[in-house]
């Protein structure tokens, strides 16, 4: 029986520090272009003449100016604010006419919603903007039809409705990029705009909650993130639960395992098995019971 016990203990173990450890092994954003804290080092170390200013600086907690006045789509003045209030907001900063990086951004972006359990329009919203002043609405309008058309159908009419292709002047755009913390340049040279990869989740009051580095965005973080940044208002109750297993780690822009949490979870459902195995297995002594009736004799 003790030997039991013993195999059952150790079983355990391995099975938690096996990918708790794994986690911890994995390596975040190395490039100096993402810089969770201002402290973490100068970001124009060792970087071309254009690129010394671009990055990408995380403001978490940071209210997004709703106030500010950009156009849709269809060309209509629209307020940022109007894209918030009841529901998280994925939020990216690219320009439509970019021959590779924003591309790669927004095929990341539409790859994830592809296969996240949460559908565009109904738990979330996406806010794309574009930081070249010089796009026009029919630029924007071409590009949604594109993404759009790239999710499966039955999400059309709610990616129709809740993700929107914005342009705006250049002061709007300034705004908004100094709110999420993107720095770009634009190279007279190439006359193109050098800048970092990232999107944005943003709670429905606005506020920064999520940085997501690169051009492929896990729909596990993604999912994640929608969630704490809802206050836990969508997803399901076992979506909730493992999420409580997982802690988000701004300095890599990842969710990672939260060691703590999985081992004590791990620890109180490891004493259960093994109480309820000690009873299981507990020999049951059956006294028998003389049967003292006997047959009148006749």
């Amino acid at each position: 029986m003790r030997i039991l016990v013993r195999i059952v203990v150790v079983m355990a173990c391995f099975a938690v520090a096996a990918p708790v450890f794994a986690q911890l092994g994995q390596p975040g954003p190395s490039s100096p272009l993402y810089g969770a804290r201002p402290s973490s080092g100068d970001p124009s170390t060792g970087l071309p003449t254009a690129l010394r200013d671009v990055r990408i600086e995380q403001k978490v907690s940071q209210q997004l100016p709703l106030d500010l006045v950009f156009r849709d789509e269809t060309g209509q003045e629209v307020k940022l604010g109007k894209y918030f209030g009841k529901k998280p907001v994925v939020l990216a900063l690219v320009y439509y006419d970019c021959p590779m990086l924003c591309t790669q951004i927004l095929n990341g972006m539409v790859t994830s919603f592809r296969v996240l359990p949460f559908q565009i329009g109904k738990e979330f919203d996406v806010v794309t903007v574009s930081f070249d002043p010089r796009e026009t609405a029919a630029l924007a309008a071409s590009k949604k039809q594109v993404y759009v058309n790239y999710l499966p159908e039955k999400m059309h009419e709610g990616a129709n409705n809740g993700w929107h292709f914005l342009t705006g002047d250049p002061a709007n755009i300034e705004r908004i990029a100094d709110a999420v913390g993107f720095r770009y340049h634009y190279d007279e040279k190439t006359s193109q705009f050098a800048h970092a990869s990232a999107i944005m989740v943003a709670t429905p009051e606005g506020k920064l909650s999520h940085y997501f580095y690169g051009v492929n965005y896990s729909a596990r973080d993604l999912r994640f993130g929608l969630i704490e940044a809802s206050q836990n208002k969508i997803g399901s109750l076992t979506e909730q639960l493992t999420l409580y297993c997982y802690m988000y780690d701004p300095t890599k822009g990842s969710y990672g395992a939260a060691v703590m949490r999985i081992l004590r979870i791990t620890g109180v459902v490891t004493l259960i098995g093994i109480i309820a195995m000690i009873f299981l297995l507990k020999p049951r002594n059956r006294q028998q019971v003389p049967n003292t009736t006997r047959g009148a004799v006749s």
